[in-house]
């Protein structure tokens, strides 16, 4: 379980390391073949906290801090409102809508299209994507939608969008290791300790391959990424509500 556990995170991480995505979306698939949701959420935060932070470590000159000031409040809201509500989704719907934002996105007129770079659409990211996250626990794909229009490098695309995503896993760490600690089944800090060294490894062998491809090379592979796990999600959502 363990070397299934470290290889996993250590690939996803890698992954994420070039794009800023896809990785949490493969490893939370893992997770929740190997155990519960609920501790499949706090693992799955752990290795995305480490992978996330460590790579606004190593690209920190070239993170946007107004986009995520604004991203930092608007998940702040979000999770008030959730809390206060109890609101939930099931998990059918929540992939449904994850695998449609991409398409729909897309086919915005360009005065409503997504873009950091726009007077508050960082707090709308904030928002969607923090609720999305406590909800299913993974928002790569949505969030990318709110970057990669935007004109920033893609080291700033990178630095910034791992930056949020510190954010929003340290928040659903806190959420469900709380339930996790009341039903007596926490997370071993030798567990957690092989998690961050795992995605600590993945994440710094990735920097070689993102410093040397282009800005326009990664805007379009990231592109066609973010469309083929719409493809996915819609896919997974859809055969769930059929069963």
């Amino acid at each position: 379980m363990l070397l299934i556990l470290s290889t996993s995170v250590i690939a996803t991480s890698f992954l994420s390391g070039i794009f800023g995505m896809a990785g949490g979306m493969v490893l939370m698939g893992i997770l929740l073949a190997l155990m519960s949701v609920e501790k499949a959420m706090v693992i799955h935060g752990v290795a995305q906290l480490a992978s996330n932070g460590w790579r606004a470590v190593l690209w920190r000159r070239s993170i946007q801090w107004r986009v995520l000031r604004g991203y930092a409040v608007g998940a702040a809201t979000v999770v008030v409102l959730l809390l206060a509500l109890g609101v939930t989704l099931s998990h059918a719907v929540v992939l449904l809508l994850l695998g449609a934002t991409p398409f729909i996105a897309w086919l915005l007129p360009p005065s409503l299209q997504l873009n950091v770079d726009r007077r508050g659409h960082a707090f709308a990211c904030g928002v969607v994507c923090m609720g999305v996250q406590m909800l299913s626990g993974v928002s790569g794909p949505l969030l990318d939608t709110w970057f990669v229009r935007s004109g920033m490098t893609r080291h700033e695309v990178v630095s910034t969008k791992a930056a949020v995503q510190v954010v929003s896993h340290g928040t659903r760490i806190a959420f469900f290791g709380t339930l996790l600690a009341t039903a007596n089944q926490p997370v071993g800090a030798g567990l957690a300790v092989l998690l961050v060294a795992s995605a600590i490894v993945g994440t710094s062998a990735s920097r070689l391959v993102l410093d040397r491809m282009t800005d326009a090379n990664f805007r379009q592979i990231t592109q066609r990424l973010v469309l083929a796990l719409g493809v996915g999600y819609l896919a997974t959502g859809i055969w769930q509500l059929v069963r």
